[in-house]
């Protein structure tokens, strides 16, 4: 799902990886290592041109400087250096400079494709285009209702009506009456998911609140205008880490009683669970889903496996992150990989 904080459209940059050391220590402790230099060629790309191993293409709606599709990326390199993998992450939060992307990674004749389903339709004929090129797809993050009809071999990710519910349920523990979903991008089918689910099992109110997510000072003051406008609101849900913690500044300048719950953290988050200031997390384990995927295309070519047999979801949530278990998530976060 994409959960990115404000940031303008921005040009795609490439980025040569050089060696993770010890790639499968780095999924159990969080730790990692990352060298990079600059050229211009459009990729974030691992390993040279021309080496004979694997290429891989993860293409992903995330936005650049996001610390969520950081995780997504740093776990897809794991796998990557793992298996011996040439990979290569692009991105592009509009729909249509994704499918742009990946009829590119098609053009290239890679060996496998890892994408992102948060605009379904947009993709349809890229996949098509992949299939029919013999290159096999997996996806990850969004559109876990979607990867199946579209054609995909696999999907890694979170059930997001399934987390959902699952918030709603902890919102009824905590008594809560009425909540605030902040939909931070309006027709992502994982953040529209995310509130529906909470709706079907809250027992109190759920609206929905509308922001343009890539302008942070618009968030925070509509927020802030709506908890003005209805003192009832007692529970404000957003979608991503950076709309949390602007969410918990909005509540102050409103001089409102509500709460701050959201979908997804960063360290800067879990600070904020473990000081009290948000009330959970839901951790969907992002590094997890970049390494699950790209590791998936290698045990496909290499051995014909299919995760899940071609026909469930790989589940990489929801679990929670409370007070009382966050300093255990710390270090990890710091790390980059939770």
């Amino acid at each position: 799902m994409n959960n990115r904080p404000p940031s303008p459209r921005y040009p795609r940059r490439t980025v040569r990886l050089a060696a993770l050391a010890a790639a499968v220590g780095l999924l159990v402790t969080g730790c990692s290592v990352l060298g990079t230099d600059d050229d211009s060629s459009g990729s974030d790309t691992a390993g040279a041109a021309g080496s004979g191993r694997m290429k891989v293409a993860l293409v992903t709606h995330g936005d650049e400087g996001d610390a969520f599709w950081d995780r997504v990326k740093r776990g897809a390199e794991a796998a990557a250096e793992k298996d011996g993998i040439d990979l290569t992450y692009v991105s592009d939060p509009e729909e249509a400079g994704q499918a742009e992307l990946v009829r590119n990674a098609i053009r290239d004749g890679v060996d496998g494709i890892a994408l992102t389903l948060a605009k379904p339709q947009a993709m349809k004929g890229p996949v098509g285009e992949a299939r029919k090129a013999g290159i096999p797809v997996v996806g990850l993050n969004s559109g876990i209702d979607a990867w199946k009809p579209a054609g995909l071999l696999e999907y890694f990710g979170q059930d997001e009506t399934v987390a959902g519910r699952a918030v709603g349920d902890k919102l009824n523990d905590l008594k809560a009456k009425h909540a605030l979903c902040v939909v931070h991008e309006r027709g992502n089918v994982a953040v529209e998911a995310r509130c529906a689910g909470v709706k079907k099992t809250f027992g109190g109110t759920t609206e929905n609140l509308y922001v343009d997510g890539t302008d942070m000072r618009a968030v925070s003051g509509i927020i802030t205008a709506r908890l003005r406008q209805d003192s009832t609101i007692d529970e404000v849900v957003t979608n991503g880490a950076a709309y949390a913690l602007t969410a918990v500044e909005a509540v102050k300048e409103a001089d409102s009683k509500a709460r701050v719950a959201t979908f997804d953290l960063n360290e800067d988050l879990v600070d904020a669970v473990r000081a009290g200031d948000v009330q959970f997390a839901v951790d969907q384990q992002p590094y997890l889903q970049g390494y699950l995927a790209v590791d998936a295309l290698w045990l496909y070519k290499e051995n014909g496996n299919i995760s899940g047999g071609g026909v469930a979801p790989v589940l990489t949530g929801p679990a929670f992150v409370t007070k009382t278990n966050a300093a255990s998530v710390a270090g990890f976060a710091a790390a980059g990989t939770r």
